[in-house]
């Protein structure tokens, strides 16, 4: 999903979204209030960010900013990995290698996220399902390397 498109889903959830100069964090959701840091440069890096702060929307609740309490850690991971799912997907994934992506920069750019984010997920992916996991007619190796197989 691209920024615009983020930005009329959080608009159809009543959420308000605005550019603001945020010193520690590049997102920040606090109540029905969605604060993007202002100086982000790119469409692409924002959406990323305000995909996860959705995430946080949907998954978290109260202040979680403390990260040394275990259950504001996992909803942290639940919020991202919502994230992760909804800007990338494990179909994401195979279809960007369906459509002839060779590289985690070609694959991010097909996605419209960047490469740090689609890293992050794919390490999520791998810690979730293990080292592969089967989607439809496709395996997903993912670790000791990253490679998809279509099954006959």
């Amino acid at each position: 999903m691209d920024y615009e498109s983020l930005l009329k889903e959080s608009d159809t959830l009543g959420l308000i979204v605005k550019e603001k100069p945020l010193k520690f964090n590049d997102g920040r959701i606090k109540g029905c209030k969605i604060a993007i840091r202002k100086d982000i440069p790119t469409s692409i890096e924002k959406a990323c960010v305000l995909s996860e702060e959705l995430g946080h929307y949907y998954t978290s609740s109260g202040d979680i900013l403390n990260q040394h309490d275990l259950n504001n850690r996992k909803q942290e991971y639940k919020a991202r990995l919502a994230a992760y799912d909804k800007m990338i997907g494990l179909k994401g994934i195979i279809d960007a290698c369906k459509y002839g992506c060779h590289s985690r920069y070609d694959m991010a750019e097909y996605l419209g996220v960047t490469e740090s984010f689609l890293s992050d997920a794919l390490n999520t992916y791998k810690a979730k399902y293990g080292t592969y996991v089967t989607l439809n007619d496709y395996i997903l190796i993912l670790d000791p390397t990253f490679a998809i197989i279509k099954l006959i």
